[in-house]
């Protein structure tokens, strides 16, 4: 993404303004235009993860709080930022390979998905426990 407001537009901007008189004024615009860049890059950041969530409603019928919650599991389990894992497993479309961590991290969160769909309470392991 690019950035929306350059250097030499700050510095037209903070002349022009200045010039008037009105410091304040030019300030505040400088703020909004970094608060707007901000929020647009929150907006693509969410795309993915609600694409990521589509990829999870498809791998595991559920609801897409459902989803949310379990790509939520898997970032907490990996110590990753949420964007940060959604943007993996997103990246498996365009034949990357999901880190190993998130992989077996998202298998255990579908196996709890399921057992809970189920009824079943998860054991805590005993020795060594099986992975998929």
């Amino acid at each position: 993404m690019h950035q929306v407001t350059t250097l030499r537009e700050e510095q037209w901007l903070l002349t022009a303004v200045t010039s008037t008189g009105d410091a304040a004024l030019a300030v505040e615009i400088l703020e909004l235009r970094d608060r707007n860049e901000q929020l647009e890059r929150a907006l693509a950041r969410r795309a993915v993860i609600d694409r990521a969530c589509g990829m999870v409603m498809a791998m595991a019928p559920c609801s897409s709080e459902r989803a949310w919650d379990l790509l939520v599991d898997v970032s907490q389990h990996c110590n990753d930022k949420l964007r940060d894992v959604a943007a993996a497993l997103v990246a498996t479309t365009e034949d990357e390979t999901l880190p190993e961590q998130i992989r077996r991290e998202l298998r255990r969160a579908l196996r709890r998905l399921h057992a809970a769909d189920r009824g079943v309470t998860e054991r805590a392991p005993v020795g060594r426990h099986r992975e998929l």
